[in-house]
């Protein structure tokens, strides 16, 4: 058992108040593992979240204790707690839920995301997602630096100059940076995602296949499902040493543009709360093929360099 200890002059302030609160992460990371391991994924992804799961139930410090004091650095370096565990651990604490349990269970909202960004309530979230139909925090930074996040009302600049400030420590970018690539009339954002569009596409492809083949197994998301009954597909697989999670869009605005057999959402499993929006697109260049949001000109190039490999 780990016996991570405060200082003396505070362990009275430690009560079983304090162990609960690690319980509730532990139990809600052994649930992640029972249903990553129900809906078929990597079997070493499954033990990882049980390994920090029982970290987190010995620990006699409270981990929201080790994150203020010492940062995600702090988690990381707990035992069987790595980078994506570390980050989940921190969304529970900081926002009172999890967005991956969300997703595991069907239960995932733009609404709910967007409000765990300071400056944001559930109305706000609600108008951000109804008016600008984004439902990932990428196309909320996006928006937030393109100028259309400030068309929402109620988003006056300097709540946009907070998110953009909140967004830019979630995903390590910098505010000049995605200001220089605006500037210039660009959506090419390839300095800004560690994750290739070509591997983001191969993603895209293999889950609509399989969900097509029936393959997949089947989640029943709480949203938009009066009947309960599990028509999801649910996709994790692995790609260039990484982990993705990917499913059709269950988002109001999916159902309402009649795409929920389109848009597949794919999240980053190793990197918090990466995700990205595939669509079909209906003009432009890429017409009739697919393309991650706010990335076009990179799935552009991609395609191109495709076809020439394949006229070599």
């Amino acid at each position: 058992m780990i016996t991570r200890m405060p200082p003396d002059c505070c362990v009275a302030d430690f009560s079983s108040l304090v162990v609960v609160a690690n319980i509730d992460i532990a139990r809600d990371l052994n649930e992640i593992a029972d249903l990553l391991q129900a809906q078929r994924a990597n079997s070493f992804r499954v033990q990882a979240y049980r390994a920090g799961a029982d970290t987190l139930a010995g620990l006699r410090l409270s981990a929201q204790e080790i994150l203020e004091d010492e940062g995600r650095l702090g988690l990381i370096e707990l035992p069987g707690i790595g980078k994506s565990l570390a980050a989940v651990v921190e969304e529970r604490i900081q926002t009172g839920h999890s967005s991956v349990l969300d997703r595991l269970r069907g239960d995932a909202q733009a609404e709910r995301m967007f409000a765990t960004v300071p400056g944001i309530g559930p109305e706000l979230a609600s108008r951000i997602h109804g008016q600008l139909g984004i439902d990932t925090l990428q196309e909320l930074e996006q928006a937030a630096h393109s100028g259309s996040l400030m068309g929402v009302s109620g988003m006056g600049r300097r709540r946009v100059l907070a998110v953009r400030e909140s967004l830019a420590g979630r995903f390590q970018r910098g505010q000049r940076e995605f200001e220089s690539l605006f500037d210039n009339g660009s959506q090419d954002i390839s300095g800004a995602d560690d994750v290739s569009v070509a591997d983001l596409l191969w993603v895209d492809e293999q889950y609509r296949r399989r969900a097509a083949a029936e393959q997949l197994v089947r989640i029943a998301p709480r949203r938009f499902n009066p009947n309960g009954k599990a028509w999801l597909p649910i996709l994790h697989t692995e790609r260039s040493d990484q982990h993705f999670t990917a499913l059709y869009s269950n988002s109001a605005r999916a159902h309402q543009l009649g795409k929920t057999r389109d848009w597949v959402i794919i999240h980053h499993d190793d990197a918090g709360n990466g995700q990205w929006t595939v669509v079909t697109e209906h003009r432009g260049r890429l017409k009739g093929r697919r393309a991650v949001r706010g990335r076009e000109i990179e799935c552009s190039r991609c395609y191109t360099k495709k076809e020439l490999l394949v006229e070599r």
